[in-house]
């Protein structure tokens, strides 16, 4: 796997997906555009999110980016194409089912944020269930500078995650706000010298890697839905009730009272 995709100079592309065991990394790359995503990369994404979810030994993802920026966002030339030619709808509606299908991804996910993160890719970033970033990164998001009402998921993200008057300062104002801010606010989960990047993204993807797969998919189902005010009530019981019977809980208590690492 790329140990240092921060670093790596392959030709702009599509994302690239590398699988080492039980990690798998999807990296944005096109660095001279700091990783601004093409309408084509929607769909490789899409592409890339059902291959990890479908290989059962992947128990983690990591996204993160080419270059000095994590990612521009969404590549503002096609909105504008579409907007003149009455297509607009669809191309928001097809960033906002990436950013969607990430955030429902069964397995945990970390962006590695090791640089700049701008517009539609802020909620890309958001969408991961954690952010550790370098402590020089930043973020914007311009919406209310290009007269572009973002779309209401991202909002909903925004605010459940980071609080309304949070979203309210970086929606309304579009300022630019540095790495400690994004800590404060709880946009980063870490923030980490650059040089210490991939050993602090590295000791989450083990930790995560190593817990129960499937009573982590559920968990994370619940956390979601909470967040979104739709809790499935009746199937988060039946997992509950369904954990309780499993392999992985036989398991997770033998190696308890073991006084050893679980074995999933």
């Amino acid at each position: 796997m790329q140990r240092h995709p921060s670093a790596a100079t392959d030709a702009a592309s599509a994302p690239v997906l590398d699988i080492d065991g039980a990690r798998a990394t999807i990296r944005l790359n096109r660095p001279r555009h700091l990783n601004r995503l093409q309408p084509d990369d929607l769909d490789t994404l899409l592409e890339l999110f059902d291959r990890i979810e479908s290989d059962p030994a992947i128990r983690v993802m990591v996204l993160t980016g080419t270059g000095r920026a994590f990612s521009s966002g969404y590549d503002l030339g096609s909105i504008a194409e579409r907007a003149a030619n009455a297509q607009e709808q669809s191309a928001g509606s097809a960033f906002e089912i990436v950013v969607n299908r990430l955030e429902d991804l069964a397995v945990p996910t970390i962006c590695r944020i090791n640089g700049g993160v701008y517009g539609g890719s802020t909620d890309l970033a958001l969408a991961c269930d954690f952010r550790i970033g370098v402590e020089s990164c930043e973020m914007f998001m311009p919406a209310a500078r290009l007269g572009l009402h973002y779309y209401k998921s991202g909002i909903q993200r925004y605010v459940s995650r980071l609080g309304a008057d949070n979203a309210r300062k970086l929606f309304l104002t579009a300022q630019k706000i540095g790495a400690a801010e994004m800590l404060r606010i709880g946009y980063l989960t870490a923030m980490v010298p650059a040089e210490a990047l991939d050993e602090e993204v590295d000791q989450l993807a083990s930790i995560l890697a190593g817990n129960a797969p499937v009573a982590i998919r559920g968990m994370k189902r619940a956390i979601n839905e909470f967040a979104r005010g739709r809790l499935d009530e009746e199937a988060a019981d039946r997992r509950h009730r369904d954990s309780m019977r499993s392999d992985e809980i036989r398991e997770g208590m033998r190696a308890f009272a073991e006084k050893r690492p679980p074995k999933f």
